[in-house]
């Protein structure tokens, strides 16, 4: 654990100590750290609600003045089972009845695992720890709601009441984390996409599916022609799939069923399936076919990759032609949980910025650094340059990685020494590579301070393998080569939702859906002529250019630009037209004065071309 989680671990054992001096009969099951706080399982009679929360917080303000120490002891199986069946479990003193989801936890404790048990003050809990010192260390901490959760997730299992809080060394440090909260809903990418019309989810369509409206297809086509102009210039040709394949080919690829469990259901042909029927085929039984192979069937592609391997594979290749960089918006399908689907950033539809690279072995090294470059320049180019590299490698001890052992060893020697290259703090984190190679992800850290997995890059010696796919190399010999699956953005979903975010709406100029408004002082028809001439001068230049020509004053048409947050206001009076400026307003910025019409236009063009920030 970090040191904020410990503390947070801590103060679980504070809010229990606290809960139990208010109601002794309170049964206790998990309390760990979680993102943003802590949360403690309990299953209670009474129905605590936010109005109990000032009482539990004054226990919990006695329990951290007393300052008790948190005393780790370990203990032998045996007393563990039989402080369980005393009551003294996550309890002030022993009971009348046992302390039961303690029990059943310290039953499925493995053999050869120490148990220990942490102590502060009477409370007593079964816990790995650690823990802070004493409970005097936690400066400050608040209880923040309460919900519903099935004894570990099973909904067979009792449901328990999830009491979550927060806590930090000092109030200092809790003022400004709720300081980044109260912000983080106003930047809410589900409230801005709708209140900007950027994006919808119906229930019509489908959880978990995304509908861009014309606004943010303006956002999102603008993102495609900007990756898609640096693909060209690093020679990647664009290619076209569908969005459905045989389940062959991902039995060959190894997404199924190694990916199963993330993938929809395959689909199966009308006369397959009359035909099981007819045999008295159960859906069990279909089942089991599909996934021994006896059945084909069709599935919704999960991944790119197979389909591009296949595009490689149409005619005999030469070392000639590599790299082979084969690039695609593609649209891909994973089953998500519908209670872990969220606006745009955990979908069921989404749209990859993949690319897949066919090198030689000799080339891997300047590919991944062609490709760690493009993820640096969309970054950099959209002001996010806060951020970390992650280098997930395999866990040796799993067996839910393919292929030969020596072929990652290469692979990940690759990414190290890329990784060093870029200059960025990195990390290595076992047992987070893809099930067929290992991957750079970029973690970025936006304005709030939060971080967010977007662009990726993996390297793949296995898939080559599996398809057998070849080359000829320079010495008239078939070579197998690496693969190098890459996507900066991640998907545009997700990207796009943290965009929102990160700017809360306000695009820069190049990138928003509306970029200037014209606003006339009047309704004159000199005025609007003008008007309606320069709109028409911006828009031969491409630029997304509105014009308001209601009878409103014209703070009612800045309200109105203000509002949906157009980038640039262009105020046209009678004073102007005879000046021939304009005056100019920025969202969220005000009036900027007035300037020649001509280097109005000017900054505008040099601002979208340049993509400023």
């Amino acid at each position: 654990m970090t040191e904020q989680e410990t503390l947070r671990h801590s103060c679980a054992h504070i809010l229990a100590t606290a809960i139990l001096r208010i109601w002794p009969e309170a049964q206790f099951a998990a309390g760990p750290p979680v993102e943003g706080g802590f949360y403690y399982d309990v299953d209670l009679p009474h129905r605590i609600t936010p109005e109990d929360f000032a009482r539990i917080e004054e226990e919990m303000k006695k329990e951290v003045k007393a300052n008790h120490r948190f005393e780790r002891v370990e203990i032998s199986r045996a007393d563990a089972l039989a402080m369980a069946e005393r009551g003294e479990l996550a309890a002030l003193t022993p009971r009348a009845e046992a302390s039961r989801f303690k029990l059943d936890i310290v039953q499925n404790i493995p053999e050869d695992e120490v148990i220990t048990i942490y102590r502060n003050g009477e409370f007593t809990d079964l816990c790995a720890g650690p823990h802070v010192s004493h409970t005097g260390r936690i400066g400050a901490f608040k209880l923040t709601h309460v919900a519903s959760a099935y004894y570990k997730g099973d909904e067979n299992n009792p449901q328990l009441q999830r009491i979550y809080g927060t806590a930090f060394k000092n109030k200092t440090e809790m003022e400004a984390h709720f300081t980044m909260l109260e912000e983080a809903k106003k930047r809410d990418h589900r409230k801005l996409g709708r209140d900007l019309e950027l994006f919808a989810i119906d229930e019509e369509v489908g959880q978990g599916l995304v509908l861009w409206l014309p606004k943010g297809a303006v956002v999102r086509q603008v993102l495609q022609d900007f990756i898609s102009a640096e693909l060209r210039k690093q020679g990647y040709e664009q290619v076209f799939t569908p969005h459905i394949g045989k389940l062959g080919l991902y039995r060959t690829s190894g997404h199924y069923p190694y990916y199963r469990e993330s993938q929809f259901p395959p689909i199966v042909e009308n006369a397959t399936l009359q035909k099981l029927a007819d045999e008295g085929c159960t859906c069990a039984d279909l089942s089991n076919r599909l996934n021994e192979g006896d059945i084909d069937g069709f599935l919704l592609k999960p991944m790119n990759c197979p389909m591009h391997i296949r595009i490689y594979a149409q005619r005999p290749r030469s070392y000639r032609e590599l790299p082979l960089r084969l690039a695609e918006f593609g649209t891909v399908y994973r089953w998500e949980q519908s209670g872990e689907l969220g606006g745009m950033t955990r979908v069921r539809g989404f749209t990859q910025d993949d690319a897949h690279l066919f090198v030689t072995e000799d080339q891997l090294a300047a590919e991944i650094e062609g490709c760690l470059s493009l993820v640096k320049t969309v970054l950099t180019t959209l002001g996010m340059s806060d951020y970390r590299v992650r280098v997930s490698l395999r866990d040796p001890d799993s067996t839910k990685y393919v292929g030969d052992p020596a072929n990652w060893d290469k692979a990940e020697a690759a990414l190290r020494a890329a990784a060093v290259g870029l200059g960025a703090p990195f990390t290595e984190e076992p047992g987070e590579a893809a099930f067929y190679g290992p991957k750079i992800d970029f973690v970025v850290r936006d304005v709030l301070g939060r971080e967010w997995q977007l662009g990726t890059v993996q390297v793949d010696y296995n898939l080559p393998e599996r398809f057998d796919l070849s080359y000829i190399g320079a010495d008239n010999k078939s070579h197998r080569p690496v693969m190098v699956h890459r996507a900066p953005f991640g998907s545009m979903e997700r990207f796009v939702g943290v965009l929102i975010e990160h700017f809360a709406g306000n695009f820069p100029l190049w990138l928003a859906p509306e970029q200037v408004r014209i606003l006339p002082l009047g309704d004159e028809e000199p005025l609007i002529e003008s008007a309606k001439a320069l709109q028409a001068e911006l828009q031969a230049a491409g630029v997304r250019v509105g014009i308001d020509l209601s009878s409103d004053k014209i703070n009612g048409k800045v309200l109105r630009a203000e509002q949906v947050k157009v980038h640039t206001m262009l105020v046209l009076g009678r004073r102007d037209l005879e000046a021939g400026t304009l005056s100019v307003r920025l969202h969220g910025k005000g009036n900027i004065g007035a300037k020649p019409r001509a280097e109005v236009v000017e900054d505008i063009l040099a601002s979208i071309r340049e993509r400023r920030q």
